[in-house]
């Protein structure tokens, strides 16, 4: 009888016991790190295999309970998805894919697909490190996108996995960062100048848009700017909406001082091309190592408008800032010289978002065809590596698409998960070309079921913006195309009778905003007749006009094939399928295998009745 009852002891050992918390083999670096909660006490690493479509995270929570790692969405939490796992008092590891059945249950996906590389316990920290594909054939596993992704992080203080919401957080990263800094040059010969405001008594109004100008550094020969970063004051960082650097004319009569960028002196709204730009959230960006911001020709600015957003919604007084953008620069030169062109809607009243809707597009047309006339030479085609995107509070998301001939090439850039809070200057995964003729088409998202009043396009961070940045190479003299629709036709269709565009907008706030009207204004906005307006670095501006284009949705890739559980109906087809990588590309590890919590679980009761029955026969 004892013979027996350790046979089966040291059966349901080497059942239960997988690992001892440690590590099998070795692990690659992860380049990307992030803190997730305000007192630092959870850090997330993570990398990824873009053509594999493969992402291996890493969490370290300061803790010796549970602690989980998934992805959530803007509005609930429930139906998120969370792969849990811990290290027990004996050194055994439990690791569970699940998802939330609602705010607060935790519930097992019956597709298992993330895969463990390691889950250790010290006397200070859990650390979990695990892969998972961008796309799983699961419905309860969220998708890794190229848009913002809402990584979701929670913790307990001992190994029973439940939602605490003190130990919850959600943080909006964009997680498939093409190129990290450091991958690209730093070069010996680097020199910093600073583009900034000094002792600037911020106005107690709600915004306020500073301008003034500023000389570019002065050199004696041609230099490359090859990186910028935002000069921030700490206690005043939530004040600050964005800052954006222009480009100005060499033959520009500029004003000096400080003063109201669009106010009574309209000399300090002069220079509209924009070099390099930050927004909340944003960081540094150094450009890609082929390309550069050219200085020190006689074709290049000389000069350039620094204009700061400030947001200071409670009206505080006496707060002094000097904040603006650092530039580094370098005499080492790079192939291209790179500009920047501003695509998207015109932004004034005749843009405009309904209240109480749950889904409202808008649409700024650009057409190139006038490019090389107004550029007075001929325009290459337009290499575009880099985009920053930007909308106020209302926006939900934007995409930019390219139209050749009439038809769609394809959609340049995108964000459907759009956060105000994490503006950056992102790059692409593969260089777009633009071609003279091509048509771009910039769509924007709003939601507005939190106001009961018009949205109108405008400066403050109440009104709205619909707007594109792209990064391009070779530089051109474009600095902006941007659209808006006949708001004279938008108003006949909602049925107001005007005679010219101030009594369209007028009348928009005559019409009862339904679920219908919203549409019907949403379907005339895109029907109507765009007026486009091309401007130069020079301030030449041409316009034309054209049509908005259907936009064709961009399908979902193949999922990565699942062990088991539902999948959507897309997916039921042999092509909707692909096969999963046995390891991550570049991952010599060995794969971890263990068992549920539960079974876990119940394998050391068994154990620990086992071992009392032997004790007894004994």
């Amino acid at each position: 009888m004892a013979c027996a009852l350790l046979f089966w002891l040291l059966l349901f050992t080497a059942l239960a016991t997988p690992s001892q918390g440690k590590r099998l083999g070795p692990t690659p670096r992860l380049r990307y790190s992030r803190f997730l909660d305000p007192s630092n006490a959870v850090f997330l690493r993570w990398d990824f295999d873009f053509e594999a479509e493969v992402i291996t995270f890493e969490l370290q929570v300061r803790t010796a309970g549970w602690v989980g790692l998934g992805v959530t969405n803007r509005y609930s939490r429930a139906g998120s998805d969370l792969v849990v796992g811990g290290v027990l008092p004996d050194g055994n590891v439990y690791f569970s894919d699940q998802h939330l059945v609602d705010e607060d249950t935790l519930e097992e996906d019956g597709s298992q697909d993330a895969e463990l590389q390691g889950l250790t316990e010290d006397a200070v920290y859990t650390t979990m490190r695990f892969s998972r594909p961008f796309r799983s054939c699961d419905p309860h596993d969220r998708d890794i996108t190229s848009d913002t992704v809402r990584v979701l992080a929670a913790y307990g203080l001992d190994d029973t996995p439940k939602m605490d919401r003190e130990r919850t957080f959600v943080k909006p990263i964009f997680l498939l960062q093409i190129i990290h800094p450091d991958d690209l040059d730093a070069p010996e010969d680097t020199i910093i100048h600073d583009l900034e405001i000094t002792d600037f008594l911020i106005p107690e109004d709600d915004t306020t848009y500073a301008c003034t100008f500023l000389p570019l550094p002065i050199v004696s020969k041609k230099h490359h700017i090859y990186k910028f970063e935002p000069k921030l004051v700490q206690h005043n960082e939530t004040i600050v909406h964005h800052i954006l650097v222009y480009a100005c004319g060499n033959a520009s009569t500029l004003p000096t001082g400080i003063s109201d960028c669009y106010g009574a002196d309209p000399a300090f709204s002069l220079c509209s091309q924009v070099i390099v730009g930050w927004a909340v959230g944003g960081t540094s960006y150094q450009f890609p190592d082929d390309v550069g911001i050219s200085i020190g020709t006689p074709l290049d600015p000389q000069w350039i408008r620094l204009e700061i957003h400030y947001s200071n919604f409670h009206n505080l007084p006496g707060l002094y800032d000097s904040t603006g953008i650092r530039v580094y620069y370098t005499a080492h030169l790079r192939k291209y010289d790179m500009g920047v062109l501003q695509l998207g809607v015109f932004t004034f009243p005749i843009h405009f978002i309904p209240p109480g809707a749950k889904s409202f597009m808008s649409y700024g047309l650009c057409k190139t065809e006038k490019f090389e006339e107004m550029n007075g030479a001929p325009v290459p085609d337009i290499q575009v590596f880099g985009y920053l995107l930007h909308t106020h509070l209302a926006g939900r998301a934007l995409q930019a698409v390219q139209y050749r001939n009439g038809t769609q090439l394809h959609v340049i850039c995108k964000d459907d998960a759009y956060d105000f809070n994490l503006q950056e200057t992102r790059d692409l995964p593969y260089r777009a070309v633009i071609k003279p003729g091509d048509e771009l088409l910039i769509e924007c998202r709003y939601q507005t079921l939190d106001r009961d009043s018009l949205t109108f396009g405008g400066p403050s961070t109440i009104n709205e913006m619909c707007l594109i940045f792209l990064f391009y190479y070779p530089r051109n003299n474009i600095s902006s195309c941007q659209g808006y629709p006949d708001i004279i036709y938008v108003a006949h269709e909602l049925g107001e009778e005007v005679s010219d565009s101030m009594e369209g907008m007028m009348a928009l706030s005559n019409v009862e905003w339904t679920p219908e009207s919203i549409k019907k204004a949403e379907k005339a906005c895109k029907e109507a007749q765009q007026t486009v307006i091309i401007k130069t670095i020079d301030e030449l501006v041409e316009n034309t006009t054209g049509w908005i284009r259907d936009i064709n949705p961009t399908p979902r890739g193949p999922c990565l094939e699942s062990s088991g559980g539902k999948v959507e109906p897309q997916d039921k087809t042999p092509a909707g399928f692909r096969a999963a990588p046995v390891v991550l590309s570049g991952s010599s590890s060995t794969p971890l295998r263990c068992l549920p919590l539960a079974t876990l679980l119940f394998g050391q009761g068994a154990l620990s009745w086992l071992l009392a029955t032997v004790q007894a026969g004994i």
